[in-house]
């Protein structure tokens, strides 16, 4: 099976911290955040795909063509048009279901193997303080309603956690334009929800790194889980 991650972003929340390292290369609890993903994936994912773009030449250079046996391969974004249009980069290399993680957030293993019980899922995080983010919004049969990108979320809604698990079928779908000239896999993936069911996978261990802080918490964090 493959996977893809989406690591092509400039990452400007984190102010000059980025000038010379790719967001997804920062270190947390001695892995970088590409680490992370790739140490959590289990077996059956044996090939992976990283969409590079800022900087990346540094994570091609890091990581080469394969990660403790698992075959990596790279393809650039030049213009950065959103997760959409970096998925759609890579639409020739897949073969069949795939998984798709963001570039600098960090996973467990559990929760991979359990999105990938699925055909097609979507990982959530109930929210346990307001803030913005992007709320999933879910039926009364559990099906998607809707994903708000960039909106408040409280404590208790549902938070997108960025990995999916996809059918090549998501290619049949016209990419869903957003702000800036961008082009959304969520918003794309509503499209494909109307004909495929996509399975809410909750977890409480996905970290989101968006700001400096974010790094020293989750740091501190994992290095706590560590030692236990």
């Amino acid at each position: 099976m493959q996977a893809v991650i989406l690591a092509a972003g400039r990452g400007t929340r984190m102010n000059h911290l980025t000038n010379e390292t790719p967001k997804p290369m920062f270190k947390v609890a001695g892995k970088n955040l590409i680490e992370h993903k790739l140490d959590a994936m289990p077996p059956e994912i044996d090939e992976v795909i990283i969409v590079v773009g800022y900087l990346g030449d540094k994570i091609k250079d890091y990581f080469g063509s394969q990660h403790k046996g698992r075959k990596i391969s790279y393809v650039r974004q030049g213009d950065l048009k959103g997760t959409g249009s970096a998925l759609w980069l890579v639409q020739s290399l897949l073969k069949d279901r795939f998984i798709v993680m963001m570039g600098d957030d960090i996973y467990r293993e559990e929760d991979i193997k359990r999105c990938l019980d699925n055909s097609w899922s979507i990982l959530v995080q109930k929210s346990d303080d307001a803030k913005i983010g992007a709320k999933v919004i879910v039926g009364s049969r559990g099906e998607i309603r809707d994903i708000l990108e960039k909106t408040p979320v409280k404590v208790g809604d549902f938070n997108n956690a960025g990995m999916y698990v996809l059918g090549k079928e998501i290619f049949d779908y016209p990419l869903v334009q957003i702000q800036n000239g961008e082009y959304g896999l969520p918003q794309t993936m509503l499209k494909a929800a109307k004909d495929f069911e996509i399975k809410i996978v909750e977890t409480s261990n996905w970290y989101q790194i968006t700001s400096p802080e974010d790094v020293e918490r989750v740091d501190k964090i994992l290095m706590a889980q560590a030692s236990v």
